[in-house]
């Protein structure tokens, strides 16, 4: 049996930087990773769809060229060239994962399936490994709804249509939310046709009611087929396609991608032998310092169920490192959560949501600003969406934002910085902003602000 002083399985987002944490600290590290080094942000997510999500937009603006005064020719998608450029993206950052990890001092890299034979021991293989820190970031998978008939029907899932290297004709989405969103608008973009299914009454539950009928007509704009509100009764593959049997209706296509949500890695690890508890879809309960119920286990990342992003799981290593090597006090409660969905325009967030707010007893109050009146989006040509700030009466401190428009995913962190300072929008109200960007018009959507 080989012996370390910490254990870590799985070299997504937070694994590795723990690992040159821990060893720079003289620690002896052995790192576990199943199959593909960098976790779901490198091999099935941000970084193959945003490669993705940018050759759409590419196609996009070259059909629009003409807006600009720019005259070209018919736009067409090589999808293998496409893909190939997805795939490199990948493939580098990999590779770049890996090579990082195997050149640290005092770290063992191994590859294969750990199984934890106890609470300080697991086996890889043939091989037995122990330590008295395990720390556990073992990422999640694609979850598939519980349809009648579709264990029986050829689908995709996040992972595997991001190694698509033909447009379908007609792609059927199961799932309205981040991930069948992005998916939707960029395969629309590269010329399929594009229906989208979703149970619930509105387009990504989690937002506000107005910035998800927002989202929708951005969609429907572009040709994409938007069902919400239907049940989904089954489905059936035949000659014409995919089946979906809608409730009073159906929807017929050459290809499906089902997104109806995530579940954790969590299941083979053999954690039943080790006293660590899980909720009831799996995830692995954990205190504010990312700790598990067993002292000496922790866990990071989507497994952890205390976030879904690589940000957030890159947040998670950052508490876990402050707290035993740099004698912090650091908490996940502590987190002011921010993310954005990949559409184009993109959604950027943080914080609460206007009605998350009210339900949670603040006297709120509510601006907002169509991008038609911002210079920098009408410069652009790129003016649909709106801004949007909640802030507290009695505090004065802001409790959420979003901006749905061009460059919103990094406009959002202005506001996103000052909640995490803890001031009052006053401050930021008096900010003297660039121009032109869209970042500068927060100072005067706050000026606008009303009773909700």
């Amino acid at each position: 049996m080989k012996t370390f002083d910490a254990i870590i399985i799985g070299a997504g987002q937070a694994g590795p930087s723990l690992a040159e944490r821990l060893s720079a600290a003289g620690q002896r590290v052995c790192v576990v990773e199943r199959k593909f080094f960098g976790g779901t942000c490198v091999n099935t997510g941000c970084m193959p769809t945003k490669a993705l999500v940018a050759s759409a937009y590419a196609a996009h603006l070259a059909r629009r060229s003409a807006d600009f005064g720019v005259v070209t020719g018919d736009v067409r998608i090589d999808m293998k060239a496409v893909a190939a450029r997805s795939h490199k993206v990948t493939l580098d950052a990999r590779s770049g994962v890996e090579n990082w990890l195997r050149g640290m001092k005092n770290v063992t890299v191994m590859t294969g399936h750990a199984r934890f034979q106890n609470a300080t021991t697991l086996q890889v293989g043939d091989e037995v490994i122990s330590a008295p820190k395990i720390f556990l970031n073992v990422g999640g998978r694609a979850a598939a709804a519980p349809v009648p008939g579709l264990t029986d029907v050829p689908y995709l899932t996040n992972s595997s249509i991001v190694t698509l290297d033909r447009v379908p004709e007609h792609l059927v989405i199961l799932g309205g939310s981040y991930i069948g969103l992005e998916f939707a608008q960029m395969y629309r973009r590269f010329g399929a046709q594009v229906t989208v299914v979703e149970k619930g009454a509105h387009l990504v539950a989690r937002e506000d009611v107005d910035i998800s009928e927002a989202i929708r007509g951005i969609l429907e704009d572009e040709g994409i087929s938007v069902r919400t509100g239907v049940d989904i009764n089954g489905v059936s593959h035949g000659g014409d396609g995919i089946t979906v049997r809608l409730s009073g209706s159906e929807v017929t296509g050459s290809d499906l991608l089902v997104a109806t949500g995530r579940r954790p890695n969590t299941d083979d690890l053999g954690l039943d032998q080790t006293g660590v508890k899980l909720d009831a879809r799996g995830y692995i309960e954990v205190g504010d310092d990312l700790q598990t119920s067993v002292p000496g286990i922790w866990a990071m990342g989507d497994c952890n169920g205390r976030g879904a992003f690589t940000h957030t799981a890159f947040n998670d290593f950052e508490i876990i490192a402050a707290n035993l090597l740099d004698g912090e006090n650091r908490k996940v409660s502590d987190r002011i959560l921010g993310y954005a969905l990949y559409i184009d325009p993109p959604l950027g967030r943080v914080g609460m949501g206007e009605a998350e707010a009210e339900k949670a007893g603040h006297r709120v109050l509510v601006s907002t600003r169509p991008m038609t009146r911002v210079g920098r989006a009408v410069e652009k040509g790129e003016t649909k969406g709106f801004m949007k700030v909640m802030v507290d009466a009695d505090s004065r401190k802001i409790l959420g934002a979003a901006i749905l428009g061009t460059g919103g995913d990094e406009a959002i962190h202005g506001v996103l910085d000052m909640m995490n300072a803890g001031v009052t929008f006053d401050v930021l109200q008096w900010a003297v902003p660039i121009h032109p960007t869209v970042s500068e018009l927060w100072p005067t959507v706050l000026k606008g602000l009303k009773p909700a």
